[in-house]
């Protein structure tokens, strides 16, 4: 079963007020994320469905993930979860990703990623290498568009 930790540090051309205004823009934020579609509101800043598609191999993955913001530190932290399935080729997808806003100076901030992963079922008999290499190119997007983000 594909699991795997991740840590990602970047700065932001971004004064760090203007930055966290733009990770409260959730839908922006989500469209970092080469794989998601639709992002809907279930509640604000607390609960939210999004789709996300992808092909794996031999495989379309299509599953909606129930996103919960777990925790918000006015400024500087931002916990979420999420998780989903796709019942068609019965896999399972769960994340945990922490944003961290952390020191800058006027003009730059500095923002790090911290998070897991984990696939299960038919996607990951693919194997772990493939989904590792897949979620690194999500991650690489990800930090390119949030350092694009100016």
């Amino acid at each position: 079963m594909p699991t795997d930790e991740f840590r990602r540090d970047l700065t932001v051309d971004l004064p760090r007020r203007e930055l966290w205004e733009v990770l409260m823009d959730v839908e922006r934020v989500a469209g970092w994320v080469g794989l998601v579609g639709e992002v809907r509101e279930l509640s604000p800043m607390s609960r939210y469905r999004a789709e996300l598609t992808d092909r794996v191999g031999p495989f379309r993955l299509r599953a909606d993930l129930d996103v919960r913001i777990t925790e918000i530190r006015e400024g500087s932290k931002v916990a979420l979860e999420a998780e989903g399935e796709d019942r068609q080729v019965r896999s399972r997808i769960k994340l945990a990703l922490t944003l961290w806003v952390l020191d800058g100076d006027q003009a730059s901030t500095d923002l790090r990623l911290e998070g897991r992963y984990e696939v299960t079922g038919r996607v990951a008999t693919l194997g772990a290498s493939m989904i590792r290499h897949k979620a690194e190119k999500i991650l690489d997007h990800f930090c390119a568009s949030a350092a694009e983000a100016a």
